[in-house]
């Protein structure tokens, strides 16, 4: 059974929450395919440790993630030649709504917006995350009541996509007269030929997904419209994502700025085969001397570009010191 969002209430672990507690959303954004499904065990291994954090037992985390749209035949009218799948746009559009119309659902604040809102993004989810912040920054009267404080790159892939190697191919099917246009076609007739429960084994025992993996992925791969939504989306973010276009209406903005001043932090793959790496490198250094702005980490280890199918533990204890550096108790 599919599943469109994820939620992770705060634990109030028998202290009382008042009016003076602090309610800080993590608003989580996926990559492609836009399953949060896919990161159901990195959100829950992230709840339990800021559970079990001293240091934030002021502050209650509230942990929400969602879809991208499209990527569930529940969550749209079939897509044709005339209603196509949706843009890289439109799930940006999607996000800055769904995040604005987060409230606090319950104790004294109730209904009420949160004190702090903090976006995640995985890959495209984190461009679409700057993209967000850049946008509210901006113009605060798309989302007056929402109180962006930081944001947390994962994997991103946030510049010149394209030049990345896996970029690099799918930009080229892309470009290529006729096939990229039905790319998606050519995949679903593919995937029409296996059944579920086979399509099921095979990445179960062929691939080596573990079980909560192996369940989004065979859902989507068999889903009337997901195939040709990721493939749509994945060429869109050829075409979009490029330049670093953020220099002077984002990582520059005043200070003293009235709008929240977002905090982000950047962390890299040591290889990850979505994002080129000279321009990876022009970004740190570009970006390494606002560092109370920005803090920049390239992975020591070999995290994967898709953390989310076996490596989320560990990705979600760097997540989770990179919050107690924003919220916990001054030393």
């Amino acid at each position: 059974m599919s599943c469109n969002h994820l939620s992770y209430p705060s634990r109030s672990n028998g202290i009382s929450i008042n009016n003076d507690s602090q309610h800080v959303l993590i608003f989580f954004v996926p990559g492609n395919p836009g399953l949060v499904g896919y990161y159901a065990p990195f959100l829950s291994s992230l709840r339990d440790s800021l559970d079990s954090n001293t240091s934030l037992t002021t502050t209650y985390f509230h942990i929400h993630g969602q879809n991208l749209a499209g990527f569930t035949d529940q969550d749209h009218e079939p897509f044709t030649s005339q209603r196509k799948p949706y843009d890289l746009e439109y799930q940006i559009q999607h996000i800055l709504k769904t995040v604005s119309g987060q409230r606090i659902e319950s104790g004294p604040k109730q209904g009420q917006s949160y004190d702090h809102v903090l976006l995640i993004g995985h890959s495209v989810g984190a461009y679409i995350v700057l993209e967000t912040c850049h946008r509210v920054l901006r113009d605060p009267s798309l989302a007056p009541e929402l109180k962006l404080t930081s944001g947390i790159l994962l994997f991103p892939t946030i510049v010149h996509i394209a030049d990345s190697p896996s970029g690099w191919r799918l930009n080229t099917l892309r470009q290529t007269p006729l096939l990229g246009d039905n790319a998606y076609r050519i995949a679903q007739g593919f995937l029409h030929l296996w059944s579920y429960n086979t399509l099921h084994w095979f990445v179960s025992r062929i691939l080596g997904f573990p079980p909560h993996a192996v369940d989004v992925t065979t859902q989507w791969l068999k889903s009337r419209d997901g195939v040709w939504q990721s493939l749509h989306l994945g060429m869109d973010e050829m075409r979009v994502i490029g330049e670093d276009k953020w220099d002077d209406e984002l990582w520059d903005i005043s200070q003293s700025s009235k709008s929240a001043i977002p905090k982000f932090y950047f962390f890299f793959g040591q290889r990850d085969h979505w994002v080129a790496e000279h321009y990876r490198d022009a970004f740190i250094r570009k970006r390494s001397a606002q560092t109370e702005r920005t803090r920049l980490i390239v992975d020591e280890g070999d995290l994967p570009h898709a953390f989310c199918i076996d490596h989320s533990e560990p990705v979600a204890q760097k997540v989770h010191a990179w919050i107690t550096e924003m919220f916990g108790a001054p030393k």
